[in-house]
């Protein structure tokens, strides 16, 4: 999606010109996960450097400025400008750049004598993080400007909220404009989702009735002519109060785990190594890039944790047979030595050994790869033991499937030996959400047995509020919402008991789960079938292509083919793989359908609960609105 190519000049996109890349903290956070250091070094990238880091001057080869257009970065623009630091000046703004912010800027280059060396200036609208091809945040670094506590938050002035929203609007924006499609906006009724839609209504129909500065009628060469087919897809926006019970619960499936303990971001994550050094310092996290090139991610992120150790096991044994294969050639060509001879001898072994040979770069990579995958399920197995992941896992599937539990919810948060504080809180709050009553007295003795357990109970005053006020509201209650799948317990991973594994799988279940759909994902499937449903009926209908809008929608609507799910206040892994599977069944030979999941940030359930104690912490001390 970002080929810093199709941005250049079409001179300069026949084979690469060397050239400098130079971005702010934003501008890193957009390529970081998308292009790798090696991809960057194929598009003529030699130098990537910080805006605000010390530069040296490099003269006769392009610069390419990939930044927000904030004071701060135009600033320092306009000092390399007068310090004369590059020959050529590429300008890409991440957002568009103000008539008042680029008059400065032009008006900084003609103090400094280097107009004719500014070539391009751009709006790129790329201000969104593409973290896969289908899900996407719109900001990494300060988070929490956009998180679920700054929208909720008691005491937030108007300016700031209105400041929120635009902030969420523009990248909402500039995600179309790269799409190159006009969506048709749906969204739940008075909520801050409702707030974003109306702006974002507004600003697509302004642009789209405006004839000079139209971002939507481009030509087929641009953009790939927009990413969906012919069809418009819909923009569905949901907000986190929905469903808070998601955010908290429990996973199994490999990525979700790993953002879940490990605290994956950018598709990056740092694992400890298990060996200190013999000197006892302790050895820096190692960082593990999850990227798109790499298979076995691709394949597996969505798998059950079990089966991607299995998976994991196989990888391996077919690298050993291998590796084996071309030991054993070696060996009986005699080449162990310095003899020669022997390759004129067998031609017909000299093929077999030249291409196992040439194969061995892929082999090597693949052993990179499975070690690894091998370092970090090793780290999530042992997390998986200490704070038994497996067993929480399926006691909230129980929860959520409405299923009766084989011991009492209060035996469990009392035993010392199963879990953390914050796993037993967030098994608590799930099944807080998911009981339709909850007699007083039981509430308060699993508060008592929480607190013994050492947990911080601050959060609850807000769950227990947002509770109340959900089900005053008309729609689901929330405790129907919830249908999970259950689990059964497969016969132990026999593979891997078998062939003596590097896993130790003692003790965790093997859990396959049914498919079911997360609330998300069943509000998303009656969107796009357009089928009418008392809970979606209500939701807006906003059409930016319509002269004047109604909100109302519209009779006999043909179901759509291709969604983008927003979600107002945070997503997360689960739904995204959620998502994922349900459009995976949806997928017949002549229909291709699409949904692409997005989230004004990315929070595990540790950062999610921070934010309900931070607004539990505010109902318990109401602040005041200064």
């Amino acid at each position: 999606m970002l080929n810093l190519n199709s941005q250049q000049p079409k001179a300069l996109a026949a084979e690469p010109v060397w050239k400098i890349l130079i971005y702010d903290r934003v501008g890193q956070d957009i390529i970081s996960p998308i292009i790798s250091i090696k991809e960057l070094r194929e598009l003529g990238v030699t130098l990537h450097v910080q805006l605000h880091s010390d530069r040296d001057s490099i003269p006769d080869v392009p610069a390419v400025y990939f930044c927000l257009p904030t004071d701060e970065n135009l600033d320092r623009i306009q000092q390399d400008f007068s310090n004369g630091l590059y020959d050529i000046y590429h300008l890409n703004f991440l957002a568009p750049i103000s008539r008042n912010k680029i008059e400065n800027l032009a008006a900084a280059a003609l103090h400094s004598g280097c107009v004719a060396n500014i070539h391009r200036v751009y709006d790129q609208y790329v201000n969104f993080v593409s973290l896969e091809d289908d899900f996407f945040i719109l900001k990494h670094q300060q988070s929490d400007q956009l998180s679920y506590y700054a929208i909720n938050r008691a005491n937030t002035r108007d300016e700031e909220m209105e400041a929120l929203m635009d902030s969420i609007v523009d990248s909402l924006f500039a995600l179309f404009v790269t799409l190159g499609n006009v969506p048709i906006i749906r969204c739940p009724r008075n909520s801050a989702a409702e707030m974003v839609a109306r702006k974002l209504e507004k600003k697509l129909r302004e642009n789209l009735w405006d004839a000079r500065a139209n971002l939507f009628h481009m030509d087929a060469t641009q953009a790939g002519g927009g990413v969906f087919s012919f069809q418009r897809p819909v923009l569905l926006l949901l907000d986190r109060t929905m469903d808070l019970a998601t955010p908290l619960h429990h996973t199994w499936s490999y990525q979700a785990l790993v953002h879940d303990v490990l605290d994956l971001g950018l598709n990056l994550v740092y694992v400890e190594d298990d060996q200190s050094s013999t000197t006892g310092a302790r050895k820096k996290p190692k960082a593990c890039d999850l990227d798109r090139n790499d298979r076995f991610w691709m394949t597996h992120k969505g798998s059950p944790f079990p089966t991607v150790a299995e998976a994991i096991q196989e990888e391996l044994e077919s690298y050993r047979n291998s590796e084996e294969e071309i030991k054993r050639l070696k060996s009986s060509m005699g080449i162990e030595g310095e003899s020669d001879i022997a390759f004129s001898l067998v031609n017909d072994t000299t093929a077999r050994l030249t291409n196992a040979v040439n194969s061995l770069p892929q082999l090597m990579e693949k052993k990179r790869l499975i070690d690894m995958h091998t370092k970090i399920a090793t780290a999530i197995l042992n997390y998986i033991k200490a704070r038994r992941l497996d067993s929480y896992f399926e006691i909230e599937e129980k929860i959520m499937s409405k299923q009766t539990l084989d011991k009492p919810l209060i035996d469990l948060l009392r035993d010392a030996e199963f879990g953390q504080s914050e796993d037993k809180l967030r098994l608590y709050i799930i099944y807080y959400i998911c009981a339709q009553q909850l007699p007083e007295v039981e509430m308060d003795r699993l508060k008592e047995a929480l607190q013994a357990a050492g947990c911080d109970l601050t959060a609850l005053a807000y769950v227990q509020r947002w509770k109340s006020i959900m089900n005053r509201s008309p729609g689901i209650s929330q405790g129907t919402q919830y249908e999970g799948g259950g689990t059964k317990t497969v016969s132990m991973f026999s593979k891997l008991v078998s062939q003596g594994s590097s896993f130790v799988m003692e003790g965790v279940k093997n859990l396959v789960v049914k498919r079911h759909n997360l609330p998300v994902t069943k509000i998303t499937e009656q969107v796009m079938e357009c089928r009418s449903n008392a809970e979606t009926d209500d939701y807006l209908y906003l059409d930016p292509k319509l002269l004047k809008g109604g909100d109302v929608f519209p009779k006999n609507r043909a179901p759509f083919q291709d969604a983008v799910v927003f979600m107002v206040g945070g997503g997360n892994y689960i739904e995204y793989q959620n998502l994922v599977d349900f459009i995976k069944q949806k997928q017949t030979s002549n229909v291709q359908r699409r949904i692409i999941y997005g989230a004004s940030t990315l929070t595990n359930a540790k950062q999610f609960l921070k934010e309900l104690s931070a607004l539990g912490s505010e109902i318990q001390a109401p602040t005041s609105t200064s």
